[in-house]
């Protein structure tokens, strides 16, 4: 069989092929990913999307919110915070085949058997991060609403040093994931899994999506890709 090149589909079609093309390479990728247990159970992935749609991810039109000069937390900015919303997913169709991908239920199905991570009911939220140079973030778990954690680094390459921090408890530092693009590192919250961002420069804007996977509980309901359409899977309780 043949594979049709995306210039000869309609925008429909091409949309159904990144959004299989996603959810395909990103099973692919976690099933190759091996689990490391220190400090805490964590994998890292590699070639998470298409190369395409990676691409595209990578040059969307969202401006890097400014600092101000205050860091420590993402929450501190939370008004000037991207996600792939329903506003993007409206008006970028990469966005829409992203959490399509993502929203569709033999992704969960691959999450929940291959992590132990009890996402059902839950709701997807991605965050379209774009960090600047006086960014840190210190040592959180994100236990609590949040049953699954994927960082996926959208950019830029040659900067292997801004992965993320991964710590012991939240005052010892273990090591840091390695900042490859097209990679991930991904976790089930829990209470062990420190990890933050150590103060550094940050020579160029820091791209990456932070995907989970929500409870009902989570508040800010405009954040969600679909806020009244949970994932299928096994229960969140």
């Amino acid at each position: 069989m043949h594979e049709v090149a995306p210039d000869t589909l309609s925008a429909k079609e091409t949309r159904a092929v990144d959004r299989d093309a996603c959810r395909d390479r990103f099973a692919a990728s976690l099933r190759a990913a091996t689990a490391d247990e220190a400090p805490y159970r964590h994998w890292l992935l590699r070639d998470v999307l298409p190369a395409r749609v990676a691409a595209d991810l990578n040059a969307l039109p969202f401006a890097p919110p400014p600092l101000d000069g205050v860091s420590g937390s993402r929450e501190v900015h939370n008004n000037t915070r991207r996600y792939i919303d329903a506003d993007a997913i409206a008006a970028h169709p990469v966005c829409r085949a992203l959490a399509e991908a993502f929203q569709d239920a033999a992704t969960v199905a691959t999450i929940e058997a291959l992590t132990g991570a009890r996402v059902g009911g839950c709701c997807l939220r991605i965050e379209y991060a774009q960090d600047t140079d006086g960014f840190w973030l210190r040592p959180h778990t994100d236990l609590g609403v949040k049953k699954f954690t994927l960082l996926y680094y959208l950019g830029p390459d040659g900067q292997p040093d801004l992965g993320t921090d991964l710590y012991l408890d939240g005052e010892t530092w273990s090591h840091r994931a390695p900042f490859t693009p097209g990679g991930a590192l991904a976790f089930v919250p829990s209470n062990r899994t420190w990890h933050g961002f150590e103060p550094r420069p940050i020579p160029v804007v820091r791209k990456s999506l932070i995907l989970n996977y929500v409870t009902p509980a989570w508040m800010a309901r405009e954040q969600l890709a679909y806020p009244d359409t949970p994932v299928e899977g096994r229960s969140a309780d």
